[in-house]
């Protein structure tokens, strides 16, 4: 406190980083429930379009694309405007997709249904706005939190799960997303009127593309892009297609099913915060390998269809536990590795990867349903395979950095 940088220290550390943690963490969870709109209701448009099983998978996938890559542009964008200009904008952009999916509903267009379920993609690209964001409102020591809190918004998506069937129920499918959609732009003005830029964080003015390359250069980012390909990549694959998981493995119906899958979601909201309180404590490098075993552990369990509902019900809330963690524990290495200049754009990648981890998943989940082995167990075995090989990876592909040897 009595160095040169004593002026910024109190207003970073005790006047500005809570409430600004608390908005984005908000605005991430509001916006990943649109991202998520179409998947609690992709058994009603399957039976209302005839979709078959790869269809259905696409569908669900469709928008973890654009959420994925999308990060990459958001991340290094951020870094230029700061999250106090990019999440507002973003969450903006994504108002009127939320709409027209309503419309393509109605007209029970699968064409339609794509195109627009491809730009709600956008929605999901506000993580990459909000890393670097928290990220330059806390000490070094404190990251692993900060960015764990964030993370926790993913329960956007369980709270789609919970209540998006629930709604079409109680108001009608239109009014349902006439609803989120008011949230959103509610929430972009809360954004707007809120939040602040850190006053240690500086634009990076460098061009957009050389900024990129400058980031891909760096090991952390294809190292880290790898390891949350895996646990975000699995979280989100199994957040969009557990629900059409349940109806074929256990015959559950919509609403049920969509609650099982909020409990799942919820699962790895409480564990991400943990995961990057305990990477301050133990380091991220073992807290993702924990998360990785457990994870190819337990994906083995669940290719064995355990029943219900204890059994079956406890094997999944740990294994999206297990996530979680993971997910904490690569974003405090995140913010350990890189350099302060480029935290924006190499979580836009990392982001990337993670998302498009979790679109491929449920591709070929829909693809090899019932063939080699009984229900989803040839996708669940992938699982199990790449887990395996993340841990040995985390171990031994990954050098300790100078500064955190004692980890």
């Amino acid at each position: 406190m009595t160095q040169s940088s004593g002026t910024a220290a109190p207003v970073v550390d005790l006047r500005g980083q809570t409430k600004n943690l608390v908005v984005a963490t908000a605005a991430f969870a509001i916006s990943f429930w649109a991202w998520n709109m179409i998947a609690p209701l992709a058994v009603t448009y399957t039976q209302e379009m005839g979709l078959d099983g790869n269809q259905k998978a696409l569908l669900v996938a469709t928008p973890v694309l654009v959420g994925a890559l999308g990060r990459i542009l958001a991340g290094a964008l951020t870094d230029r405007f700061g999250g106090r200009l990019m999440m507002p904008t973003l969450i903006l952009a994504s108002v009127p997709f939320v709409l027209l999916v309503a419309v393509a509903g109605n007209a029970r267009s699968y064409g339609l249904m794509l195109l627009f379920g491809f730009f709600l993609g956008i929605a999901g690209t506000t993580f990459a706005v909000g890393v670097p964001f928290v990220n330059s409102w806390y000490r070094a020591e404190r990251r692993g939190f900060a960015t764990g809190v964030f993370g926790a918004g993913m329960g956007g998506t369980a709270l789609s799960a919970f209540f998006t069937p629930r709604f079409v129920t109680w108001f009608g499918y239109t009014l349902t997303h006439v609803i989120i959609a008011v949230a959103l732009v509610v929430m972009a003005a809360i954004c707007w009127f809120t939040m602040t830029n850190s006053p240690v964080w500086k634009p990076n003015s460098d061009p957009v593309a050389p900024k990129l390359v400058a980031a891909m250069k760096l090991p952390v980012t294809w190292q880290m892009s790898f390891l949350y390909a895996v646990t975000f990549g699995g979280f989100v694959a199994f957040t969009t297609y557990l629900p059409t998981y349940l109806k074929d493995i256990y015959a559950f119906d919509l609403t049920a099913a969509g609650t099982r899958t909020s409990g799942f979601a919820i699962a790895a909201v409480v564990a991400r915060p943990v995961g990057g309180i305990l990477a301050d404590r133990i380091g991220p490098r073992n807290v993702v390998g924990i998360s990785l075993a457990a994870t190819a552990v337990l994906a083995a369990v669940v290719a064995f269809q355990p029943p219900l509902e204890l059994p079956a019900g406890t094997t999944f809330v740990l294994l999206s536990f297990a996530l979680g963690l993971g997910m904490g524990g690569v974003f405090a290495w995140v913010a350990e590795k890189s350099p302060p200049e480029r935290v924006g754009s190499v979580t836009g990648i990392v982001g990337a990867a993670g998302g498009l981890g979790g679109f491929f998943p449920p591709l070929v989940m829909g693809a090899t349903f019932g063939k080699v082995f009984p229900g989803y167990g040839f996708g669940l075995s992938l699982l199990v395979l790449v887990a395996a090989g993340a841990l040995v990876f985390t171990y031994l592909g990954i050098r300790p950095a100078r500064q955190a040897s004692s980890r």
